[in-house]
């Protein structure tokens, strides 16, 4: 089993895509990517753009090949969608290519208006039926039931975990469980992974109190202890502070911590905690979002050379 994460906040955008190889199943769990569409009071970086856009070819690609779409629930960072804003993967570029592969998807009866909605746009623009896989099982796919997004009781409503077993191997994909509940942490070692891909704490929210951070520490030892390799990204590396934590938790856990690029092997490129450096290093013309959205930019050859020549400097 080969496991390769697509995007993440690690590699520059936020997601949590991956596409996993077995004998006879390709697997790609939550095909979607965005960009926090404000931080810091500023929109997206053309350096933000340009990973985007990287992440979204990688997409097209294993979709490809895909024998089996999940998606873990219905947020835009997530999913592909209907009315995408330029920073999202709208449906259209990869429709054709959805039609095809199994699709796993989580039930709506527990959703937001807003995600409901995404779930039947999706449904009617793919022509075809989105059937909950919550806590069914399919050869060596396996689904949970819901599990919260965060928090219990939050605004984010709940999400679908993926388990896939082959030799002797069983990866999880735990999408945006945020280490915030115990519920998701005794799931996934229910199943007995080897490796796990899950979103980290949101350490850049100011509303994430010192004891939830506290507890999100206790859960993510306490999963460390019976996986292999835990990997933790996300919500999590969306900050300096967060990649802190995650360097500290690494320091002292019994088994491999890390992000999405340290396991894939690259550097790691936070490009949402570095927004306000790269508009230092590299200010945007007045109205250069406008023209972007309207189709007037080609972001790669315009900003290319320029942010390329920011990073070797």
């Amino acid at each position: 089993m080969k496991v390769e994460v697509l995007g993440a906040e690690s590699l520059g955008v936020r997601g949590l895509c991956c596409v996993v190889r077995a004998k006879d199943r390709t697997v790609v769990i939550d095909p979607g990517v965005a960009l926090g569409f404000s931080r810091h009071g500023l929109m997206p970086h053309p350096v933000q753009v340009i990973a985007s856009e990287r992440t979204r070819r990688l997409i097209e690609e294993a979709l490809k090949d895909a024998t089996d779409i999940v998606i873990s629930h219905y947020h835009g960072d997530h999913v592909p969608l209907v009315d995408a804003n330029p920073y999202q993967l709208p449906l259209r570029r990869v429709a054709d290519l959805c039609k095809s592969p199994r699709l796993w998807t989580k039930g709506t009866q527990d959703l937001s208006s807003n995600q409901a909605h995404r779930a039947r746009a999706l449904a009617k623009n793919l022509d075809r039926v989105l059937v909950s896989a919550e806590g069914t099982e399919d050869g060596p796919l396996a689904f949970s039931l819901p599990v919260p997004h965060g928090k219990p009781g939050g605004r984010g409503g709940n999400v679908m975990m993926t388990r896939i077993e082959e030799d002797g191997e069983v990866f999880v994909h735990a999408s945006d469980i945020q280490m915030l509940n115990d519920e998701s942490i005794a799931q996934i070692i229910a199943w007995h992974p080897t490796a796990v891909l899950a979103s980290g704490p949101p350490i850049y929210l100011a509303s994430l109190t010192l004891q939830e951070q506290e507890d999100a520490l206790r859960r993510t030892l306490r999963l460390a202890e019976e996986v292999d390799i835990l990997i933790l990204d996300h919500h999590l590396m969306r900050s300096i502070k967060g990649a802190e934590w995650l360097n500290h938790v690494s320091s002292f856990a019994r088994h491999r911590v890390v992000c999405v690029a340290d396991f894939m092997g690259v550097p790691r490129n936070l490009l949402e905690a570095d927004r306000t450096l790269w508009y230092e290093k590299l200010p945007l013309p007045k109205g250069w979002h406008q023209a972007y959205a309207r189709g007037e930019i080609n972001v790669i050859s315009e900003w290319g050379g320029r942010i390329a020549q920011v990073r070797m400097r």
